[in-house]
């Protein structure tokens, strides 16, 4: 697999915040909520700023309670659970995301497909692990900086899922960020980890979604603000693995201690 691409370096970061950006958000928004897109269903722009799509698949794994289910529905601009269920089978969440490219000033509609599996089901039934590793474009891997023995358990996640498939991003999440005045992983055991593991993390916060007025919806444009990072990143390091596996770019060189990108 190719090294990771260096942030910033294919996607532009704060293209969403710009107006131009704006115009294309608003085709995943309805009155300032997120519009919710079923597995067939894709956002309608107008003919004058139509753009191509870039569709992945993305698995999401890690020890149950680290967050996964949460995770995806922030990013869907779903409501995240109050009281933590595990996920019984495989659940699948599509999320579309528009980014500017660096090196072309053109625009993408990633289209994200979300897999993720509750951890009692992947020890139970043999064909889960097969089901949501096939054809994956991304494995999502999730700890809790709350939870140590989730962190520990990473290595074992990556050999485990990620091992004979080569060709598959990888990146890894720290959730409940926002605890981290409680953390059970300090700063200088992510540091080792980097230099083990040379792969992008990426953190995000577990505090609840933004309302707008009325106190009850969710703000989806505040929403897509809180994980704009987690969104470009992926969108960053899968269009730049598709480039080099279409020879377009050279490989670069996989480099110890990558660069951690906070919320």
């Amino acid at each position: 697999m190719a090294g990771p691409a260096a942030p910033g370096s294919v996607i532009v970061p704060d293209w969403h915040e710009s107006a131009q950006g704006k115009e294309y958000l608003a085709c995943i928004l309805r009155k300032s909520r997120r519009r919710v897109f079923g597995l067939l269903e894709r956002p309608v722009l107008p003919p004058p700023v139509a753009i191509d799509t870039a569709s992945y698949k993305i698995f999401v794994s890690g020890k149950s309670g680290v967050g996964k289910t949460a995770l995806v529905a922030k990013l869907a601009g779903l409501e995240v659970p109050v009281v933590h269920h595990e996920t019984t089978g495989i659940q699948t969440t599509v999320v579309f995301w528009p980014a500017k490219l660096q090196a072309s000033d053109r625009v993408v509609m990633f289209r994200f497909e979300f897999w993720d599996c509750g951890e009692s089901a992947l020890k139970k039934f043999e064909h889960m692990l097969p089901a949501c590793k096939e054809n994956a474009d991304a494995f999502l891997f999730l700890f809790s900086f709350t939870d140590r023995a989730s962190f520990e358990d990473l290595p074992g996640q990556l050999a485990r899922v990620a091992g004979e498939a080569p060709g598959v991003v990888r990146m890894v999440i720290g959730s409940k960020f926002d605890q981290y005045v409680h953390t059970d992983v300090p700063e200088r055991d992510l540091a080792a980890f980097r230099q083990a593991w040379p792969l992008p993390l990426l953190r995000v916060k577990s505090v609840p979604g933004r309302r707008l007025a009325d106190g009850r919806t969710l703000d989806g444009r505040a929403g897509l603000a809180d994980v704009a990072h987690v969104l470009n990143g992926l969108a960053e390091q899968l269009w730049h693995q598709d480039q080099v596996a279409a020879g377009l770019l050279p490989a670069p060189e996989a480099r110890p201690g990558p660069g951690v990108v906070g919320s």
